[in-house]
């Protein structure tokens, strides 16, 4: 059965593992959900030969309007998203799988400003964060003080740059960083899209306020582990509201999406092909 309000034309930007995933669940599933794969873009054009029919297959990202999408799914690198994401607003509503690309301000008002003009609304995937909706609601009622997210993984899971990429580890477990997830994003562009994640969800604190934890841990071959720590202002009785979630993610040696999270993205863009298209920035 069809779902409601679902975008029929898809396109997928990106074609690494979740973007494999996502277009075979296209390919198998969409048809019977009343979504069509209309294009996949990738970098690298060769990655998708054999598996992806030339049909669908996109050369130039500028052409994506020719393919008339209603969702276009950023799942490649932020740089798209920087790049090319308020172009891709003129044309469809776009779901970006890569959050950290929003912790640069002038991309995030540039994607504002083409989704008001556009009428076209920005999704935005929730990935590994746990509990989304209870951060959004404690955000929204004024309860929300403090919110952290740390991230742990064996360090060949890593896509880092800048000072991150030189950090020297300096036994079996290492924090490469602590502070604002602000400063995080651009070095681990990656690895950081649970804590972007995060700091959408929590508006009263940000990108600035929200802390991120990124540890190297040798131990963690095989899963990504993904704390969530909330607090709220202290009660009556001088004691404060806690939630602590510790979410164990299997994945593959190396890998930089866990397994779990590829089983969310797909239940994410299912979801916002059900939201309304009403301009502005919207987890989902």
């Amino acid at each position: 059965m069809a779902l409601d309000r679902v975008p029929q034309r898809v396109g997928v930007v990106g074609y690494g593992r979740l973007g494999q995933s996502l277009v075979s669940h296209l390919l198998t599933q969409g048809p019977e959900l009343g979504l069509e794969l209309v294009f996949v873009w990738n970098r690298d054009p060769g990655r998708m030969a054999g598996t992806v029919p030339q049909s669908l297959q996109l050369q130039n990202l500028d052409a994506l309007g020719e393919r008339h999408p209603d969702l276009v799914v950023e799942v490649a690198h932020p740089k798209i998203i920087h790049e090319s994401g308020a172009q891709i607003l003129r044309h469809a509503n776009l779901l970006v799988g890569s959050p950290s690309a929003l912790a640069n301000q002038a991309t995030e008002q540039q994607l504002l400003e083409a989704s008001n003009r556009w009428d076209h609304a920005v999704f935005v995937a929730r990935g590994a964060l746990w509990g989304t909706e209870d951060i959004s609601r404690l955000d929204s009622a004024g309860g929300l003080q403090s919110l952290r997210v740390t991230m742990a993984t064996h360090p060949d899971g890593f896509r880092l740059e800048g000072p991150l990429a030189v950090a020297h580890h300096t036994g079996p477990r290492t924090v490469l960083y602590e502070g604002p997830v602000r400063g995080l994003c651009p070095f681990a562009p990656r690895n950081s899209n649970t804590m972007a994640a995060a700091a959408l969800a929590a508006p009263s604190l940000g990108f600035d306020r929200v802390i991120g934890v990124l540890v190297a841990d040798l131990s963690l071959t095989d899963m990504h582990v993904v704390d969530v720590e909330v607090s709220g202002p202290p009660g009556p009785t001088g004691r404060s509201f806690a939630v602590h979630t510790h979410r164990e993610n299997p994945a593959e040696p190396g890998a930089v999406t866990g397994s779990a999270t590829v089983t969310a993205f797909w239940r994410s863009l299912l979801r916002c092909c059900q939201l309304p298209s009403r301009p502005g920035i919207h987890l989902c």
